[in-house]
């Protein structure tokens, strides 16, 4: 059995602007409603898993939906079980400091990580969610043998964690870059202890 996990493709919403906290969020939201860039090549090795795949699934956000689309798959699966985990708000500006996206993402994924969630889902409930999501993942590869997940960077990352503590094989942790394709197995001899 194998569960490939493949990173979306780069967003059409490239604004990098420095902005304040309070203007974060709509950037994030822009993000969220945006699909991806048409490349002019995609990777081998993700339009093959698609190809072999049994099953394939991809969050409800319109970059992993069109992503998914972009690989040429048919028949994908469209959950949000699989969307990003999410960011926290900051509603007021912070001493009135400006940052690019990147640096706020970062900056609230720290403070989300400690226990910080106003307005989004918390840390503790994203890795239930997770563990959901390996679930899904795992006995659907039951059932089709293959599947393949086009997901979210931070999201596949807790996925593959999941499934690493599950007994699967495969990297401690997926690519972060665009389109990074990253497969998990399970040994012959684990799948004899599961049966």
């Amino acid at each position: 059995m194998e569960i490939t996990i493949i990173r979306h493709g780069r967003s059409t919403y490239v604004v990098k602007n420095r902005m304040k906290s309070s203007a974060f969020k709509s950037w994030v939201d822009n993000y969220n409603l945006a699909g991806v860039l048409d490349e002019v090549e995609y990777p081998l090795v993700a339009l093959t898993r698609i190809s072999t795949a049994g099953i394939v699934f991809s969050s409800h956000l319109p970059r992993s939906v069109e992503s998914a689309t972009l690989l040429n798959a048919e028949g994908t699966v469209s959950d949000s079980l699989f969307r990003e985990a999410e960011l926290p708000h900051i509603n007021r500006d912070i001493l009135k400091v400006k940052m690019p996206p990147g640096l706020w993402a970062v900056s609230l994924r720290v403070i989300w990580l400690l226990g910080y969630s106003k307005g989004c889902e918390s840390y503790r409930s994203t890795k239930r969610r997770a563990l959901q999501a390996a679930d899904k993942l795992i006995e659907s590869a039951e059932s089709h043998q293959t599947v393949v997940l086009v997901g979210h960077g931070f999201f596949n990352r807790m996925i593959a964690r999941v499934l690493r503590k599950k007994g699967w094989s495969g990297r401690r942790r997926p690519g972060a870059k665009h389109w990074n394709c990253t497969s998990y197995s399970l040994t012959q001899q684990r799948e004899s202890e599961v049966d």
